[in-house]
């Protein structure tokens, strides 16, 4: 199947709007306070019509409990039957988010990022893996999935020209609405000051230990990663 159909989109815009809404510390009741309401429950999880296979080797892989599971490929599966999200349809949600910026190239290193097989497209898994650590990860779990998304490359290092270019992604996703406002030099300002903190050794990259070091040990630049992680 080509792609999502309309009907598609507007699912993984409510999954996505949820993950927005998660990362943010809005948590909703589904993932922090399960209900209690034994009838409520059984109602829920009658309407559960689809199955993950491996569900629990996905249950022992990530955070979420067995019924969340469910829940989650019920939505994924109903709405996108495909079983799959392709790059054009994730930017294609991802800019209603940021409707007075261009959000295509940061959406662009995102979905790479939760594409883990690199096969062009976000199945189940990929999608509810990476949804685990943003959601209820370790503090390190995050580091390490943020590190991966600035290492474009997939090298094991970041360096200056892959860190400006998720900066600027994000700086023109925010468009107008940046704060302080936009410059021409404020991404690369920006970098300037991760990469004299982070880079120790001073070899023009950083590597995952160092990154994770320097985020730990400051935390104006732990507040920094936390504000992008909204974006995410």
């Amino acid at each position: 199947m080509a792609g999502c159909t309309s009907r598609c989109r507007q699912g993984v815009l409510k999954l996505i709007q949820s993950l927005q809404r998660l990362v943010s510390g809005t948590l909703t009741k589904v993932f922090m306070y399960p209900k209690h309401d034994k009838a409520d429950d059984e109602l829920e999880m009658t309407t559960v019509c689809h199955r993950p296979e491996g569900l629990e080797q996905l249950e022992a892989q990530t955070n979420f409990t067995k019924q969340e599971l469910q829940i989650l490929y019920r939505g994924f599966k109903n709405e996108c039957p495909s079983g799959m999200v392709n790059e054009e349809t994730f930017k294609h949600i991802y800019a209603q988010f940021f409707p007075h910026g261009d959000a295509s190239m940061y959406a662009h290193y995102l979905f790479n990022a939760f594409d883990t097989t690199n096969n062009g497209s976000i199945k189940f898994k990929d999608f509810v893996t990476g949804l685990s650590i943003l959601l209820r990860g370790t503090l390190r779990e995050k580091l390490e999935w943020t590190f991966h998304l600035y290492d474009i490359n997939r090298d094991g290092y970041i360096n200056r020209e892959e860190m400006t270019e998720i900066v600027r992604a994000i700086y023109d996703m925010m468009g107008k609405y940046t704060y302080p406002a936009l410059k021409g030099d404020v991404p690369q300002q920006h970098v300037d000051a991760f990469f004299q903190k982070m880079d120790k050794n001073k070899d023009g990259v950083v590597t995952l230990e160092e990154f994770v070091i320097a985020c730990q040990e400051d935390e104006t630049m732990m507040r920094s990663m936390q504000l992008f992680e909204n974006v995410m």
